[in-house]
């Protein structure tokens, strides 16, 4: 316990010596000077969060403003590596994530909707009507220039993020129907995503229904599916994937079949006038899948290890991807986030607010029980930050449109954190006839 204070009253000194010496530098006029104290500030709250039992879950939060303020202050460093345009990474990165989030799921979660389809219908229609309605109309009473105002339109279409159901379990609420909710918003996703974005962003920038709709199957679909695939894998009762040869099988057949997808396949999967669905979600998707199985063939047969050692590892590798994704995306519009920054924090406030005030209020108007109320709240509230910042690069080609999803992530995550938490502190008399098991990862098990 002492080296743990200790080590905690040094990352405090870290802190306030770089809040001070970001008050010099900016009161004297060298305000590139406030970078380097901003990072040591960010990066030492980040680890003292990851080493507080309360603060804890705004370790995620810290991180991305530290990487924030490096991006802000050296934008360079996060432009190319070895040559190569980071911006390049975006897209795998989110596949990946999305992998991750597949892996959380399984087919139950897809079916429970026949079990709870009011609420699931309710959280449903909310999601795609009351986000994105306010996000457009937030655009305009901003006056955002076209770019950035679809970015804050793009924010609003996408699914719910997988953030939700985390938050769902600590706010007390019915988590079976959050993992749900989520699986079934990002599933119609393909659809609603880009008719959303072509009626309502239509007017601020060009959006093309079928290419927005191939891409979202590339980055978000398919990865999801594998990810399916590889929860069968880690979590299947059936005797043969708990065997050296099946699993040494599988993990070698998914290698091989995504490295030859990569090498010898078309760029395309598909056609349809200029539109194409690419080969790259499959490639990552047939990799991961054959790692996951090959992992599990070393860590829990050769080794012997039990328990859930790929929902540790997971979310690591999400807060990673997601932390360099809005890296890469603010070196690219750094000078703009300068000018529309505070707008944009305000905007994003400002829907997440709505969203989680309607999406709560709505749900009650429908008469669902409260712990459902606090389920659709979150769920509605809180959105696909990833998702949304792959498609303003890849699909609208934008930085600038990119922006918005970047604030929104961070901000999501703090007020999602501390909503759950009072929510917490307000338990929920149960019904535990269809509430499911407390622990969101084991709704896959």
């Amino acid at each position: 316990m002492p080296v743990k204070r200790s080590m905690l009253t040094r990352l405090w000194i870290a802190v306030a010596v770089g809040l001070v010496a970001t008050a010099v530098a900016f009161l004297a006029g060298r305000r590139g000077l406030c970078g380097p104290s901003l990072i040591v500030v960010f990066a030492s709250l980040a680890l003292y969060c990851r080493s507080h039992p309360v603060l804890r879950g705004f370790t995620f939060t810290a991180w991305v403003f530290t990487f924030v303020s490096a991006s802000m202050g050296y934008p360079w460093a996060f432009m190319k590596w070895f040559g190569l345009d980071l911006g390049v990474l975006i897209v795998p990165l989110i596949q990946i994530i999305m992998f991750g989030m597949g892996t959380t799921l399984s087919v139950a979660d897809f079916a429970r909707v026949v079990k709870m389809p009011w609420p699931v219908f309710i959280g449903f229609v909310l999601q795609f009507t009351v986000m994105p309605l306010t996000a457009l109309t937030l655009a305009k009473v901003f006056g955002f220039e076209p770019e950035v105002a679809a970015g804050v339109v793009l924010i609003g279409s996408v699914p719910g993020g997988v953030a939700s159901n985390v938050m769902t379990y600590l706010a007390g609420g019915n988590v079976p129907l959050s993992v749900t909710m989520t699986a079934c918003s990002t599933l119609v996703s393909p659809v609603m995503t880009p008719f959303l974005m072509e009626k309502l962003a239509g007017q601020f920038i060009r959006v093309q229904f079928v290419t927005m709709m191939f891409d979202i199957i590339n980055m978000i679909i398919v990865p999801i599916v594998a990810g399916l695939v590889a929860n069968r894998i880690l979590y299947g009762r059936q005797e043969a994937f708990r065997k050296s040869r099946a699993l040494a099988l599988i993990g070698i057949a998914g290698v091989v079949l995504g490295c030859c997808i990569a090498l010898f396949a078309p760029a395309g999967v598909f056609t349809w006038g200029n539109a194409v669905l690419k080969k790259d979600g499959f490639v990552v998707g047939t990799l991961l899948v054959g790692l996951v199985a090959l992992a599990k063939l070393v860590i829990t047969v050769w080794l012997g290890r039990t328990g859930n050692w790929m929902d540790r590892t997971l979310p690591i590798v999400s807060m990673a991807g997601i932390v360099l994704i809005i890296a890469i995306i603010t070196a690219r519009s750094a000078e703009k986030l300068m000018t529309v920054g505070v707008y944009l924090i305000g905007a994003a406030i400002l829907l997440n607010l709505v969203g989680y005030v309607l999406g709560y209020w709505f749900a009650r108007a429908a008469r669902l029980d409260e712990s459902s109320c606090r389920t659709v709240a979150i769920e509605v509230g809180m959105q696909n930050g990833g998702m949304a910042s792959g498609l303003a690069m890849n699909v609208l080609h934008s930085a600038p449109a990119a922006l918005a999803p970047a604030v929104f992530g961070p901000w999501m995550n703090i007020s999602g954190s501390v909503l759950a938490t009072w929510w917490h502190r307000k338990p929920v008399a149960r019904d535990t006839g269809d509430a499911g098991p407390a622990d969101p990862a084991a709704q896959t098990r």
